[in-house]
């Protein structure tokens, strides 16, 4: 008791600063969106394929699900590919479980026009209306 009362003694001369000292706090959260920004277009790149050249508008879905078809036919879901059996299950557990706002479909410029709308009609089977097809702006 006598070690308590010795602490108390020593602060009653004091007065006791309550202020919160944030500098380290927005530190912290400024790192972190450094760190959000540089990684964010890596995340949502997916498979490379090489987009056809368009003038279109672009169009902003919040957490879109994407879809990539190749120029040899092969579908993926994010990064993982699917064989066309196991694409429509994944399609339709994705679209109970997930619920996305929107499907981005990205076709090769080689992929056959059929294999793309193959996507686009499983897509819409799976009852996600909102389909986007992803292109590269034709000017720089």
């Amino acid at each position: 008791m006598g070690r308590l009362g010795g602490l108390s003694r020593q602060r009653r001369g004091r007065p006791l600063n309550a202020e919160v000292n944030i500098i380290n706090l927005v530190d912290v959260m400024l790192v972190l969106l450094i760190i959000f920004m540089v990684t964010a277009p890596i995340l949502q790149g997916g498979i490379k394929v090489d987009l056809p050249k368009v003038d279109a508008a672009p169009v902003a879905i919040s957490s879109p699900l994407v879809i990539t078809v190749q120029g040899d036919g092969r579908v993926a879901i994010g990064e993982t590919r699917y064989s066309a059996t196991q694409f429509e299950m994944r399609l339709n557990i994705e679209a109970k479980t997930k619920h996305p706002d929107g499907i981005i479909v990205r076709g090769d410029a080689r992929a056959p026009y059929g294999d793309v709308l193959k996507v686009l009609d499983l897509v819409r089977r799976a009852g996600m209306d909102k389909a986007s097809l992803a292109t590269q702006p034709a000017t720089p």
